[in-house]
Formats: structure tokens, sequence, C-alpha cells
């Protein structure tokens, strides 16, 4: 495990090297590390704090307030349903109880397996209601598309 560990945290700064000399090279270091490893560990913050000459406090605040910036593993499957009003107009508020339900798990819960969260807009306002799995959208979704890709 220690090798695997010392591979990632390589691979991390080579990432975070590759965009130092980048307007917004920090986020976009980091979002490649989260791409890449599934999250962003406490030794890859570090790493990234001493690739572009910052403080651990700096990266660690830019990690936290973005929230696609994960600090720990992720479950394999990642439902995000929209909450805002185009798709709230449509249904968006029963979508997610039956989500909920099938999923048996509740808004912003995650398990080992699944996680629920909202999200608020994912630009599909004139197909509404939409959600996001593993990263794809789908717009005037149901509970059909979410059975279909993830059975109970």
């Amino acid at each position: 495990m220690v090798e695997i560990e010392s591979k990632s945290d390589a691979s991390a700064r080579e990432i975070a090297a590759q965009h130092r000399d980048r307007v917004g090279g920090v986020l976009i270091a980091l979002r490649q590390i989260v791409r890449r490893f599934g999250y962003v560990s406490r030794t890859q913050e570090h790493d990234v704090a001493e690739v572009f000459n910052l403080s651990r406090a700096e990266v660690r605040g830019i990690v936290s307030f973005y929230h696609d910036l994960k600090t720990k593993p992720q479950p394999s499957v990642q439902v995000r349903v929209c909450q805002a009003e185009a798709c709230q107009s449509v249904g968006a508020r029963e979508l997610t109880k039956r989500v909920e339900t099938h999923l048996g798990v509740k808004l912003g819960e995650a398990t080992d397996a699944v996680s629920l969260d909202a999200v608020y807009c994912l630009g599909l306002c004139a197909q509404a209601p939409s959600m996001m799995i593993n990263g794809r959208p789908l717009a005037r979704a149901d509970l059909c598309d979410l059975a279909e890709q993830i059975p109970a």
C-alpha cells in the first residue's frame, strides 16, 4: 500500500507541475487529481501547495470551497437530481422522493455504494426534470432511467 501511495503522490505532483504557470492552475490541477484518483487526499493537498508555493491552508480552502473536489473515496454510483426552479416546475421534487425510495438514501446522503446529491442546474432546463448518474446527464429524467442503470 505504501508503494501505491508513493506513486499517487508523485503523480499528483506531476499533475500539479503541468499547471503551475497557468491562470487557475491550482483548481485545474485539483480537478484533474479528482478525475484520476477519485478524491484529493491530505497528502495530495500538501503536494499541490508545495508545487504552487502556497500554504496548505490556502489549498485546503480551495478544496473545501468547491463541491466537486472530494476529500474521501466516493461511492461507485453517484446520482444528482436537479433541484432548480425549471426542474421543480415539472416534477423534480416528486422525482427526488422516488429516487430516494429506490436507492434507500435521502438527498445529501451516501452509503458505500451510492450517493444522492442535489445539483442546481445541469443546463437541461428545456428538457426538465434532469439528473446525472455517474457524470452522465439525463434529460426528461424519470425513475425508469435510474432503474435501468441502477437496479434496486
